[in-house]
């Protein structure tokens, strides 16, 4: 059995979100949840839904940073807040990951300080998944821990959405690319060209420049950028999957009068929305860090909070973070190898 923490006071609607997800996700995997907030609060709200039967802690926080708080500040000064306790939790050894649907901001920067970042990593990135037409999961990262990156960060990325990929998404071999605006490697900014030949020398399965709609064609299984990018993409393409559901949704409401194939029409729109869902996903990965932290939209449902802590215990079990910093720790000793020679 695994042990998840949960800050259960950050997501648009906590804590009732995050205590239904706890409580689904006890029910359905081999974990144990801590959830952390103000514990009257979450008594009060674990009590209404007769839970006494799932593996359930509370654990206090006093203190609670907002969506409107400044993540610096309230990093600073809320030393008491339950993404702060969350993540002691997993550096104390009392959980083997934690879960939020807070200030991202904030999440990011209390993870790092609390947790620490891996030997050989310069900064954590957000790693997203991306459903492909092969059927197949893509991963994007940076979406929006780094708004500037270097080269050497990218090699970063590279290296540990590989291992993501492998690790969770069951990908053998991963195909990484390059996010730029042409498959040419002279096409790109400085940044696309000054990584392309360090991407090169890594041991991993570099195809080359891929362009935004490969996020969703299947042709590579890991996609590096920098967090601006990524972010963009990232937000772009999460509106374009609510515009097309609601076009699909009105024009199927439009055809019911008309009652024909509209039990057909309605199975594909359902499975057309499973497989776009966001929630299905869980949570957005923060690589990186010594310890496994998952970062959920603040609008976040149970079903998305069930399948975070789902991640969370994967990422744990596979060992992703050790798979990581072997091979961070690899490129390390080549690199000083070639220096020395």
């Amino acid at each position: 059995m695994y042990t998840i923490a949960v800050d259960a006071m950050g997501g648009d609607a906590a804590p009732r979100v995050e205590v239904e997800g706890a409580i689904l996700a006890a029910r359905s995997y081999p974990v144990k949840i801590l959830l952390v907030g103000r514990q009257e609060i979450l008594r009060r709200e674990l009590a209404e839904h007769l839970a006494d039967d799932v593996p359930i802690e509370i654990v206090n926080a006093s203190e609670v940073i907002t969506m409107d708080d400044a993540a610096a500040k309230a990093v600073r000064n809320k030393r008491d807040s339950s993404i702060r306790v969350a993540a002691r939790l997993v550096r104390d050894g009392r959980a083997e990951g934690l879960v939020s649907a807070g200030n991202t901001g904030a999440v990011m920067a209390t993870s790092k300080i609390v947790l620490g970042t891996l030997p050989g990593v310069t900064r954590p990135a957000l790693a997203s998944v991306f459903p492909t037409l092969k059927g197949t999961a893509a991963v994007l990262i940076d979406v929006g821990a780094n708004v500037d990156s270097t080269p050497q960060m990218l090699t970063q990325f590279a290296i540990m959405g590989e291992a993501y990929s492998r690790g969770i998404c069951r990908q053998e071999r991963p195909r990484v690319g390059l996010l730029s605006i042409g498959e040419e490697e002279h096409k790109g900014n400085d940044l696309t060209r000054q990584a392309t030949p360090l991407l090169k020398e890594l041991p991993i399965r570099f195809i080359g420049n891929v362009e935004g709609r490969d996020l969703f064609s299947g042709e590579a299984d890991v996609i590096v950028c920098d967090g601006f990018i990524g972010n963009v993409a990232l937000k772009v393409s999460e509106g374009l999957v609510e515009t097309i559901k609601f076009l699909l949704q009105d024009s199927l409401t439009a055809t019911v009068t008309r009652k024909i194939g509209y039990v057909l029409a309605r199975t594909a729109f359902d499975d057309f929305k499973s497989r776009v869902d966001y929630s299905e996903y869980g949570g957005a990965p923060l690589l990186g860090l010594k310890g496994v932290c998952i970062i959920c939209h603040g609008r976040s449902n149970p079903n998305a909070i069930k399948n975070a802590i789902r991640v969370a215990m994967e990422f744990a079990k596979g060992k992703v973070n050790a798979t990581i910093e072997s091979a961070l720790h690899g490129r390390r000793s080549e690199q000083v190898q070639i220096a020395g020679d």
